[in-house]
């Protein structure tokens, strides 16, 4: 709960302070819960940089994603991944963790950002360092 506290207020001061966070995201065209995931990015201070792909397998095996990570859409923020739906306040704290090659949301879970379904699934956000190695950086309920 601490952390997701820290996040929201790094959220806050960084939006306040005129900084806005640009990511690439890299998507299929036929997807909306992409579409819905850039919005909520958007919604909280992002400039989003929106990109059309063909073969998403090609992108995410060029941006080191693992299979096991993946999900339906991937970013890219200051040279660091993220993969899936993950929420925007995670997004922010990669600036503070330059030892993680990214962060994943793997799957399609209800209740995450862009999955707003009705339903809450509980997920996790993964972490992956450079060596490879996984982390549980946020959960949720």
């Amino acid at each position: 709960m601490r952390s997701l506290l820290l996040a929201t207020l790094l959220l806050s001061a960084t939006v306040q302070a005129g900084e806005t966070p640009v990511i690439d995201v890299h998507r299929d065209a036929n997807c909306g819960c992409c579409k819905a995931w850039i919005e909520h990015l958007e919604n909280n201070g992002f400039k989003v940089n929106d990109h059309v792909e063909a073969d998403m397998g090609a992108v995410k095996a060029r941006l080191g994603v693992p299979p096991r990570l993946a999900s339906c859409h991937t970013g890219v923020i200051n040279g660091q991944f993220v993969e899936g739906h993950v929420p925007a306040r995670d997004i922010l704290g990669l600036k503070q963790r330059p030892e993680l090659a990214g962060l994943a949301v793997p799957g399609m879970p209800h209740g995450s950002p862009g999955m707003e379904t009705g339903r809450q699934d509980r997920y996790e956000v993964i972490g992956l360092d450079r060596q490879g190695q996984e982390s549980v950086v946020q959960s949720y309920p």
